[in-house]
């Protein structure tokens, strides 16, 4: 089972977000790169995980009569 997810990590610069294993930045473990992988929210600010949720709207209901 995967891990969760953190929306707001308290310090998301001293972890690689690539994979589960959430590796420290000195010791990354699964070979994805040389580098870390970022958090979106390191990327996208504060309300990346808002994103897209009110783009599609429900169709309106036509008025009986």
């Amino acid at each position: 089972m995967a891990k969760i997810f953190p929306i707001h990590p308290k310090n998301p610069e001293r972890i690689c977000w690539g994979c589960d294993k959430y590796c420290p930045v000195g010791s990354l473990a699964c070979g994805n790169g040389s580098d870390r992988t970022q958090h979106p929210v390191e990327l996208f600010g504060d309300d990346w995980a808002e994103w897209g949720l009110d783009g599609v709207k429900p169709p309106l209901k036509p008025k009986a009569g």
